[in-house]
């Protein structure tokens, strides 16, 4: 797939519960459309000191691209989500909130029951706790963190030609003209 090109740079916002699949689907997104990723979580694997700082860092430098930027980081809670959205616009950047979402019980499964699994039941406790949803004045957009990448990445891409897909069709023109005439009030 070619690099995901739209009318105006968005930054994909992350939010999900620890186990929701925020990092997977994260990860495949910046794959599929071939757009920087930002993630604490992989700068976390690399070092144990200002994480939080060096992914802010990494994200200001990419908002100076002009590209497509995803971002899954600092985001469970809303006061975090507004600070991101408040830096992309101040940058020119649309945001859009992904929030992946899966029962409590398979997220806490996936982010402390494996192997891989980073989080003890109590850390994953205290992260649920401080999660706050995203509420619709942040239109989130919801996918599944139990369906396949393939269906989720087609509604993420769905919404983000949206607007593109709405502008072409307010300006195509009409099918046929009509000779009835109408009496039009503008405002």
């Amino acid at each position: 797939m070619k690099s995901l090109s739209l009318a105006k740079p968005h930054m994909i916002i992350m939010v999900g519960l620890p186990g929701s699949g925020k990092s997977f689907f994260a990860e495949k997104f910046a794959e599929t459309f071939h757009t920087p990723l930002v993630s604490e979580q992989k700068i976390s694997e690399l070092t144990t000191e200002g994480i939080a700082e060096l992914a802010d860092l990494q994200l200001a430098e990419l908002l100076k691209t002009n590209q497509t930027v995803i971002f899954e980081g600092a985001s469970s809670m809303r006061t975090d989500r507004i600070a991101l959205a408040k830096k992309a616009r101040a940058a020119g950047y649309e945001s859009l909130v992904v929030w992946v979402q899966v029962d409590p019980a398979t997220a806490k499964e996936r982010s402390t029951g494996t192997k891989q699994a980073s989080l003890s039941p109590e850390q994953f406790d205290i992260l649920t706790k401080r999660f706050t949803p995203p509420s619709s004045a942040e239109k989130p957009l919801v996918i599944s963190g139990k369906h396949t990448y393939a269906s989720q990445a087609k509604v993420v891409l769905k919404k983000l030609s949206g607007p593109r897909a709405e502008i072409s069709a307010q300006t195509a023109p009409p099918a046929r003209i009509r000779p009835e005439r109408r009496n039009i009030t503008i405002r």
